[in-house]
């Protein structure tokens, strides 16, 4: 299977000479018998990207290259380090991605997959709905890599568009973070 580099704010790339571990088909933890246990997110930093609007615009890219050579509909990102948590990151965990110095929406992930590129490196590739859901703003300073998130510190879903300064411009709704308006 001819797999779609699903890195954000680049062009979408065919990712040559990169293979999925597993040849089975792609299901959640949550549709397997054997998966039980706590659920554990991840957050990451979406670098390059400033706005959900943005992100949606490369998801929607990136979908319609996958329909196009015949891959199925998901999203996906591939990152160096695979969490030692895999289980329950894939009991229901979703991907909280950091925008403008806050997690601003996330994804709900379907599995965490090994790739091995043309390099002969090892990675993870993150496989993930292609909704992306909007979220109540919380403030995160940069970091590198990805870090984990309990359930009970994720913020919530929104409902509706304009909630916690969703439709302000990043900086200003970065600012307005910053100094506690949410």
């Amino acid at each position: 299977m001819r797999l779609i580099r699903g890195g954000f704010g680049a062009s979408v790339q065919p990712m040559d000479g990169l293979a999925l571990a597993s040849a089975g088909p792609l299901t959640s933890c949550r549709s397997r018998p054997n998966c039980k246990g706590m659920v554990m997110h991840i957050v990451k930093l979406c670098v390059g990207v400033s706005s959900v609007d943005e992100l949606e615009a490369h998801r929607d890219r990136e979908m319609a290259a996958r329909r196009a050579a015949g891959e199925p509909e998901v999203a996906m990102h591939v990152t160096r380090m695979s969490p030692a948590r895999k289980d329950e990151v894939e009991a229901g965990g979703s991907l909280y991605w950091v925008m403008s110095g806050a997690i601003q929406c996330r994804s709900e992930i379907i599995a965490l997959e090994s790739v091995t590129g043309d390099d002969g490196i090892k990675r993870c590739a993150i496989i993930m709905s292609p909704e992306i859901i909007r979220t109540a703003a919380a403030p995160r300073r940069p970091f590198q890599g990805w870090r984990y998130l309990k359930p009970e510190d994720a913020p919530r879903d929104l409902s509706g568009g304009g909630e916690g300064g969703d439709d302000m411009p990043g900086e200003l709704r970065a600012k307005l973070l910053e100094l506690g308006a949410w």
